[in-house]
C-alpha cells in the first residue's frame, strides 16, 4: 500500500493518498473486532449470571442487595478504565496500535479466567468477593485500552467511504459476544439443575476465556501497523524526531473540545448499551417478575436482531453522513424510552419484546456510527491516547454504573420507570454534543492522508480535486 500526507498543492499525486489493501482491511477489522466479541462475552455471561454472581459471592445479603452488589463489582471494573485508557493510549501512540491490543487481549483473558478459579464465599468467607473484585479491575484495567485501539485500528485501515461500514464490525463484534455469552448461560441454565449452576456450571463460561484470548492473541500478532500511524512515525523521524510526545496532562488541556464531545457522544451510546445488555435482563426477571429463562431470551433474539441492524446503519452513514443517524437516535430515546418501558411493565411478552425491540433499534444507530464517528474527532499522532481516555472516563462515570444506578433507583423510589427517565437524560446530552459535531463521513481522519481502496481511484480523487480547485480559482477571479 502507498502512504503519504494530505497536500493542498496543486501537483497531488498518487503517491499522497493511501491505497489500502483489501485483504488487509478485512483481516485488521476480524482482529479488532475479535478482541470486542471476547470483552463482551464476558459482560454477556456476567450479566446473565447476575443473580447467582450475588447468590454465591454475598449469600447473606438479600436478593436486592445480592444483585445490587453483584452489579456494584460489575460497575467497579469501570473506575479503573480510565487509568487502562492513560497507560495504554499513549503506549499505543507510541510504540503503535498493534502492540498494545495484543497486549490488552492477553490481559482481559487472564482476568476472565480467574474468575472462575475464585472459591464460593462458603469456601473461604470474605475472600472471595474481594478476589472478585480483583479480577474485575484487572479486566477493566485491560478493556481501558481495547475499545480505543479497536476503533482506532479499524478507522486508520479503512478507506473514507467505507469507513461508517467497516467500523460498524466492531459493534458487530460486541453483539456477537454478548449474545455467545448470554446464549451459553441461558442453555446451561434450561439444562442444568440451580444446585449444579450455583456449585460449579457457573464457573464454565468464565474459563472458556483462556481459548478464546489465545486464538485472538495469534491474530492480533500476525497484523501489520495500520497505514496512517506507518505514516505518522516516518514523518516523526523526519522532522520531529527530537520533539517529545504530549503528556496526559498536554492532551487534556490541548484538546478539551474533542474530548467533551467524545465523553457526550460515549454518554448516549453506552448509557443505552448498558441499559439493554447489563441492566435489562435482571431487571425483567428480579423487578417485573418474569421467569428467567423467558427475560433471557427476549434479550437475546433483540440483540440477534441488532446485529444486522448495525451493520446497516454503518452502511448508510457512508452515504447519508453520521450526525444524521446519531441524531435520530438521540431524539427517538427521548420520545420513546417512556413509551418503551410501558410496554416492557406490561408484562404481555409480545409487548414486553416490542418494547426491547424499540430500545434495540435506537441503540444500533449508536453501535453503527460510533467506531466511526469518535476516532475522527482527533489526529493521528493523539487519536489513541484521546479517545482512549475520553472513552473511558465516560464509560466509567456513565456507562457502567448504568445498571448499578438504575437498579438502586428502582429500589429507592418503587419506580420501575426510572431507567426510561434516564435513558431520556442520556438522550437529551447526546442530541445537545451531536448539534456541536462537524460531519466526517467520506472525509480523510485528522492528521491522516485520504485513503481509497485502488490507485483508479486515487487518479479520479486527484481528478476531483483539481477540478475544486480550478473551479474556486475561477470564483475569485474578478468579473
Amino acid at each position: 500500500m502507498s502512504t503519504g500526507t494530505i497536500s493542498n498543492k496543486p501537483d497531488l499525486t498518487v503517491d499522497d493518498i493511501t491505497v489500502i489493501d483489501n485483504k488487509l482491511l478485512k483481516r485488521a477489522v476480524s482482529a479488532a473486532a475479535l478482541g470486542n466479541t471476547m470483552e463482551w462475552f464476558d459482560f454477556g455471561v456476567y450479566s446473565y449470571l447476575a443473580v447467582i454472581i450475588g447468590q454465591v459471592f454475598f449469600p447473606d445479603a438479600s436478593t436486592t442487595a445480592q444483585l445490587i452488589a453483584s452489579f456494584g463489582t460489575f460497575a467497579a471494573a469501570f473506575l479503573v478504565r480510565p487509568i487502562g485508557g492513560m497507560v495504554f493510549g499513549p503506549l499505543g501512540d507510541r510504540f503503535g496500535r498493534q502492540k498494545v491490543l495484543a497486549f490488552t487481549m492477553i490481559m482481559m483473558s487472564i482476568g476472565t479466567f480467574c474468575i472462575g478459579l475464585i472459591p464460593s464465599y462458603a469456601s473461604i468467607g470474605i475472600a472471595a468477593p474481594i478476589l472478585l473484585l480483583v479480577a474485575r479491575l484487572v479486566q477493566g484495567f485491560s478493556t481501558g485500552g481495547e475499545y480505543g485501539g479497536a476503533a482506532t485500528f479499524i478507522a486508520e485501515y479503512s478507506t473514507d467511504k467505507r469507513r461508517g461500514f467497516m467500523g460498524s464490525f466492531l459493534e458487530f463484534g460486541t453483539l456477537a459476544g454478548y449474545l455467545l455469552g448470554a446464549s451459553l448461560v441461558t442453555g446451561m441454565i434450561a439444562v442444568l439443575p440451580h444446585e449444579a449452576m450455583m456449585d460449579w456450571g457457573w464457573r464454565i463460561p468464565f474459563f472458556l476465556a483462556a481459548p478464546l484470548g489465545l486464538f485472538g492473541l495469534y491474530i492480533r500478532l500476525k497484523l501489520e501497523e495500520t497505514p496512517a500511524f506507518k505514516d505518522h512515525m516516518d514523518k516523526r523521524e523526519e522532522l520531529e524526531h527530537n520533539k517529545p510526545p504530549l503528556s496526559v496532562w498536554q492532551m487534556l488541556r490541548t484538546q478539551s473540545k474533542p474530548l467533551l464531545k467524545c465523553i457526550g457522544l460515549v454518554l448516549l451510546f453506552n448509557v443505552s448499551n448498558y441499559m439493554l445488555t447489563a441492566y435489562m435482563p435482571s431487571y425483567l426477571t428480579g423487578v417485573l417478575g418474569l421467569s428467567e429463562l423467558s427475560g433471557l431470551l427476549l434479550v437475546m433474539v433483540v440483540m440477534f436482531i441488532m446485529m444486522p441492524l448495525t451493520l446497516m446503519w454503518g452502511h448508510f452513514t457512508d452515504r447519508i453522513g453520521r450526525k444524521p443517524v446519531i441524531g435520530f437516535g438521540a431524539l427517538g430515546l427521548i420520545i420513546l424510552a417512556i413509551p418503551a418501558f410501558m410496554l416492557i411493565g406490561s408484562g404481555n411478552m409480545m409487548w414486553v419484546f416490542t418494547g426491547l425491540a424499540v430500545l434495540g433499534l435506537l441503540h444500533t444507530c449508536f453501535s453503527g456510527t460510533m467506531p466511526a464517528t469518535l476516532p475522527a474527532l482527533f489526529v493521528t499522532d493523539i487519536r489513541y491516547s484521546a479517545l482512549a481516555i475520553g472513552f473511558n472516563l465516560s464509560v466509567s462515570l456513565f456507562g457502567g454504573t448504568t445498571p448499578l444506578i438504575t437498579a438502586w433507583l428502582v429500589d429507592t423510589t418503587h419506580n420501575a420507570m426510572m431507567p426510561a427517565y434516564y435513558m431520556m437524560g442520556a438522550g437529551i446530552i447526546g442530541l445537545i454534543t451531536v448539534l456541536t459535531l462537524s460531519e466526517t463521513a467520506r472525509k480523510p481522519l485528522k492528521g491522516s492522508s485520504p485513503a481509497v481502496a485502488t490507485e483508479a481511484e486515487a487518479h479520479k480523487l486527484i481528478d476531483k480535486l483539481r477540478k475544486q480547485r480550478h473551479r474556486k480559482v475561477q470564483q475569485r477571479k474578478p468579473a
